[in-house]
């Protein structure tokens, strides 16, 4: 029998927890002993995601050796460009690095170098990669995660919240440096360095042209004259959340539009009738809602909206078989040498080559099909150069012995 390994759960922050910093002052204290210390910086930030409008932070949880720990409120301290400043020499820790980025680039908090500790268990080959799993593992120690899908918008934060927040960067960089060790050892670490170096690199997505498209459900509406009511209600409702500050789902539900495109309410009755309507906030917006449906039903025809095209990926994977027998042999081949070199290094697949690139890859080939062309289509697809060294030349082979076959 195997020892069950002892798990040491992890109640109280070191030296407590911290006052959270609300003010000019208690930020220029925070900047002088964060500049002061040593060594890495975890950071950590905790948003309002589904109660507030937008993905913003509104906590920022910080640590390092010789400063201890931080809780700065975005709302009274917008502005941490000299924060950034003061560690920018520093590397920054963080866990799931893609969630956190962007609202802390909003306050001025933009790593130049980092360190994600949910990445680098993932190409070390951890079979669960939460923050909580990670420390329980690999550290023997048990945090508590109630709090993490919290509104953390309240004013003022809740003890038990402050400990969850502060206790959430307590052991980050210890976290960090024994897999560091680890990826040193398996001589993964030059790979995990260029998939940071590339999130860091990587601009955030641009703002979407039509995002009205993205309301869930949005497929079963079969007409243009729907979609224009689902585009009118969108935009009401996301003009009322931005006022209000509010996730639009609060405001208005997406099932709510959906049906209220294909059922056409002409009355304030026949929308209270819709039970997705009967929210106590879509209550208060009655008017406002059929006013969008009577204005989506008045328009013009050259005025609706038409129906969404394909953007320029290849289309879904269980089409190609149909649409390109070629393409899905192509795209079998691929996606066997990549599972084979995943499971050879222990790492997801979608870690060892991004599944996209091996989709565009596959459903438009290079030509000549050989591995010159292959491994630089792949480059321009955005595929890391550890991940080219790797599958580049096996992909090849592969592709090019069905070209000889006549298959690709």
């Amino acid at each position: 029998m195997t020892e069950e390994k002892t798990v040491v759960p992890l109640l109280e922050p070191r030296e407590g927890i911290p006052p959270v910093i609300t003010d000019a002052a208690g930020l220029a204290r925070t900047i002088d002993a964060f500049a002061a210390g040593s060594g890495p910086v975890a950071v950590d930030a905790e948003r309002a995601s589904g109660y507030r409008y937008g993905n913003r932070a509104y906590l920022v949880q910080l640590r390092r050796a010789g400063a201890g720990t931080a809780l700065i409120d975005p709302t009274g301290c917008p502005d941490l460009s000299g924060l950034d400043a003061a560690v920018s020499g520093a590397e920054i820790v963080l866990h799931a690095a893609s969630q956190d980025l962007a609202c802390l680039a909003e306050i001025g908090f933009s790593p130049r170098t980092m360190f994600d500790t949910e990445l680098a268990g993932r190409l070390l080959g951890y079979e669960r990669v939460g923050l909580g799993t990670m420390v329980e593992t690999v550290l023997g120690l048990r945090l508590e995660k109630g709090h993490s899908a919290a509104d953390w918008s309240t004013r003022p934060l809740p003890e038990d919240w402050l400990r969850y927040a502060a206790l959430d960067v307590e052991v980050l960089v210890e976290l960090r440096d024994i897999l560091h060790a680890e990826l040193t050892e398996s001589g993964k670490i030059g790979w995990a360095q260029e998939e940071f170096a590339a999130i860091l690199a990587t601009p955030g997505p641009a703002p979407r042209s039509d995002p009205w498209r993205r309301t869930s459900g949005i497929h079963k509406v079969r007409n243009v004259r729907a979609l224009a009511i689902v585009r009118e209600l969108w935009t009401m409702r996301d003009t009322i959340a931005r006022e209000k500050d509010l996730a639009p789902g609060r405001v208005l539900p997406d099932a709510a539009i959906v049906t209220a495109a294909l059922e056409v309410p002409r009355t304030k009755k026949a929308l209270t009738e819709i039970s997705a309507f009967t929210g106590r906030s879509a209550r208060r917006y009655m008017s406002d809602w059929l006013a969008a449906v009577g204005r989506a039903r008045a328009l013009p025809d050259s005025q609706l909206p038409q129906p969404s095209t394909p953007g320029d990926g290849p289309p879904p994977a269980n089409r190609w078989a149909d649409r390109d027998p070629a393409a899905a042999r192509r795209l079998a081949a691929a996606r066997a040498v990549v599972a084979a070199l995943a499971d050879e290094h222990t790492m997801p697949t979608e870690n060892l080559l991004q599944p996209d690139a091996v989709r565009r890859l596959t459903w438009e080939p290079p030509a000549p099909l050989d591995e010159e062309t292959v491994i630089a289509r792949l480059r321009a697809l955005g595929a890391r150069e550890w991940q080219i060294d790797l599958a580049g030349r096996p992909i090849a082979k592969a592709l090019e012995r069905l070209e000889i076959k006549g298959e690709a």
